[in-house]
């Protein structure tokens, strides 16, 4: 791998082109949805190769890594790029949603067929699928997909004017407790701050059009915060993760599935967890401890996927209170999370704890 590895990705005009329509389609569907889909399509993969391996066909269907995790649907493309156009739309004003966060981080609402929105989500979709093949051509030791979504994120908040990580309120970084407290702060259309002389006005006055209001502190998701709650999701989750590995020997079933629920969430199910950051680095770790096979031993599987599914739970956690709760447009943490773990993952193996790496590009 290495530079030559890179620019053989990247010449290929069909793959600019279908992570152009990738991103446009991820616009106008929304993220969240988009993403959602994508997830049932992984589940469909994965199941048709567990069929196949079953019935004895040694040439696997790619259903996972050419659709759902290609050119058209990967999240790096179709979801960076929904969000990026969220980012934009929110900055023309075309978003009025009366979404309580900043219109900017409405990852659930469609965005239709506006053309300058359509073409946001489709650059930034172009953008993704560089970031992807860069990472993965140079043998990156993360998650090439995942980490094109973080990059995706800093690119468009850069981009459109936002700030990196927003004005914190509270006593620090990781003080959640001016949402607890319902504090809001006066907005002006498109999320910027309304003051008076360079004060923000601040209120706790529930009766105030919502319209004009944002919380202090916006939290990721406001039913998956608590330090000990998202402790013994990562558990229980983990769990299941490295479960599926075992018994079915897909390392991307249980990501599927974490990521197909989430069609619950866009449509406005509440208390919906989200786990695809917590099943992924679960069952990548589980087939590292394997030595990159999914030959493996329940009790060991079932341990280390724990372990790495409170770590992928807790990071997404602290990245939700840098990078999420004070900005202003979406910025994934479990994206980061994944990104983050996987690397995790892949210093454990250079330092001979892992015997495998999985399927990480290294």
């Amino acid at each position: 791998m290495g530079i030559g590895a890179v620019i053989n990705a990247l010449s290929d005009p069909g793959l600019w082109l279908a992570a152009f329509a990738g991103g446009a389609f991820g616009a106008a569907l929304g993220a969240l949805p988009a993403f959602a889909f994508m997830g049932i399509i992984v589940v469909a993969g994965e199941t048709a190769n567990i069929i196949t391996e079953a019935i004895g066909i040694e040439a696997q269907i790619a259903i996972t890594d050419s659709i759902a995790f290609g050119p058209v649907f990967g999240p790096h493309i179709s979801f960076a790029g929904g969000a990026a156009a969220a980012a934009y739309a929110a900055r023309k004003g075309y978003m009025d949603t009366g979404f309580d966060y900043h219109e900017a981080k409405n990852i659930s609402h469609a965005l239709g067929t506006k053309y300058d929105v359509l073409a946001v989500g489709g650059a930034f979709g172009v953008f993704g699928m560089i970031a992807r093949q860069t990472s993965e051509g140079l043998g990156m030791p993360w998650d090439p997909i995942a980490m094109g979504v973080v990059v995706s994120a800093v690119a468009h908040r850069l981009v459109f004017g936002y700030s990196l990580i927003g004005s914190v309120h509270g006593d620090s970084l990781w003080d959640m407790t001016p949402f607890e407290h319902e504090e809001m702060h006066t907005t002006a259309e498109g999320g910027e701050i309304v003051a008076d002389g360079g004060n923000e006005e601040t209120t706790t006055d529930t009766d105030t059009d919502v319209s004009s209001q944002r919380f202090l502190v916006e939290p990721w998701l406001p039913h998956q915060y608590r330090w000990a709650n998202v402790a013994m999701l990562g558990v229980v989750v983990g769990l299941l993760g490295g479960y599926l590995i075992v018994v079915t020997g897909s390392v991307f079933l249980g990501f599927g599935i974490s990521a197909a629920t989430l069609l619950f969430l866009a449509c406005g199910i509440e208390q919906i967890p989200v786990t695809h950051h917590i099943t992924l680095p679960a069952s990548t770790a589980a087939m590292a401890l394997a030595g990159g096979t999914t030959d493996m031993a329940m009790l060991p599987a079932l341990a280390i996927a724990a372990v790495f599914g409170v770590s992928g739970a807790l990071s997404g956690e602290v990245i939700q209170r840098i990078f999420y709760a004070h900005g202003d447009t979406h910025f994934d943490p479990p994206a980061a999370a994944i990104a983050l773990n996987t690397f995790f993952v892949a210093v454990l193996y250079y330092v001979g704890l892992f015997p495998g790496f999985a399927w990480l590009p290294l």
